[in-house]
Formats: C-alpha cells, sequence, structure tokens
C-alpha cells in the first residue's frame, strides 16, 4: 500500500496491467454484476439534469424502472447505486448495431449535450475507491468480464494508474495525478516495482 497525500493506494493499481477491450467484452461491466454503479447525491442531481436529453435513448424497460425508483437506489450495503434493470443492466445502458453497450450519459456529454460525463466509479474502473477514516482507498478490482483489457494491458504495457489517468485527475486533480507518476518513477529507482 503506497500513500499520495490523503489516498492509499494498492499495489496492484501500480503493477497491474489493463486497457479496456470494448470490441472484446461488448461492455459487460455495464450489464454484469448484482448491482448498479455507485454514485452519491451530487451525481444524481446531475444525472437526473441529463435524463430529459438522454430519455429517448433508453429502452422501455429501464424507463419503467426511472418511473418506479429513480435514478438510483441504496443497494443491499445501503450505497447508493445506479438503478438497474432486471437485476443486471444500468438503466443507462444502451446497444449500438454490432451489439456492444455504451453508457448513454457519456454518449451526450461526448456530444456536446451534457456537462456531466458519467458516474466516477464508471470512469475509475477498474479502481474502486473506499473511505477508510479520513483516506480515500485506491483498490483493483478484478473481475472475469475484464480479462482481454489485461492482456492488452500486457500487450500495451499500459498499467492501471496510467490507463486512468483522466478520471483520476477528475477525482483528485493534476497536482496529486504529476505526484503519483512521481511517486512511481521513485518506486521503480529504489526496484520496489518494475
Amino acid at each position: 500500500m503506497y500513500q499520495i497525500n490523503d489516498v492509499l493506494i494498492s499495489d496492484e493499481v501500480l503493477t497491474e496491467h489493463f486497457i479496456c477491450d470494448l470490441q472484446q467484452c461488448k461492455g459487460a461491466c455495464c450489464i454484469e454484476g448484482d448491482a448498479g454503479a455507485p454514485v452519491d447525491l451530487d451525481e444524481i442531481m446531475q444525472i437526473e439534469e441529463v435524463l430529459p436529453i438522454i430519455w429517448d435513448q433508453l429502452s422501455i424497460p429501464a424507463r419503467k424502472v426511472i418511473n418506479k425508483q429513480g435514478v438510483a437506489y441504496a443497494d443491499q450495503e445501503g450505497q447508493l447505486v445506479t438503478s438497474i434493470v432486471d437485476g443486471k443492466d444500468c438503466v443507462f445502458t444502451c446497444y449500438d448495431e454490432k451489439g456492444c453497450c455504451y453508457c448513454a450519459l457519456e454518449k451526450a456529454y461526448r456530444e456536446g449535450n451534457s456537462k456531466f460525463y458519467k458516474p466516477l466509479s464508471c470512469h475509475l474502473y477498474p479502481i474502486r475507491v473506499k473511505k477508510i477514516g479520513d483516506f480515500d482507498a485506491l483498490n483493483y478490482h478484478r473481475w472475469d468480464v475484464c480479462k482481454m483489457a489485461v492482456l492488452l494491458g500486457q500487450q500495451k504495457n499500459v498499467r492501471v494508474y496510467e490507463f486512468l489517468k483522466e478520471p483520476l485527475i477528475r477525482k483528485f486533480g493534476e497536482a496529486w495525478y504529476k505526484d503519483l507518476e512521481e511517486a512511481v518513477e521513485e518506486l521503480k529507482h529504489r526496484g520496489y516495482i518494475d
């Protein structure tokens, strides 16, 4: 475990390889699992603001779920998560002509129709953030649906923290990320990581 300011970072975030490979997994992280993506109250408010923009892109079952329970709910652990359809698909999941899923929230952002990108927990995946006292702890989450992402990361020699530079900066800021890069260089220099 390493520490940059008030953030604890597991070794695997710095040593494991990862690059999302949508062509292989077809966006399985949006449709697999037993709960939606973790969100906070601020994100829920932003999602609700974007909802009219993306509404027509959402599936009819997703619209029914949103009408019934809203864009988020508390899961079994009491964590706020995005609503899901039939116990699996995130309500914001849409599909292209090749059967690959995409996020309606992210699509609206990329098309310039929204200032909200997508939930930070989605943007940071496969890093999961957990509060430990005053610290944020960053852990690498392994999931079978991401096997091809690990292989692609190994082929391109891209580590988890490098692949997730943009969302890490979104969460902690550019100065923090620069400190992380400097710490990684020092760890490499000392032979703690390769």
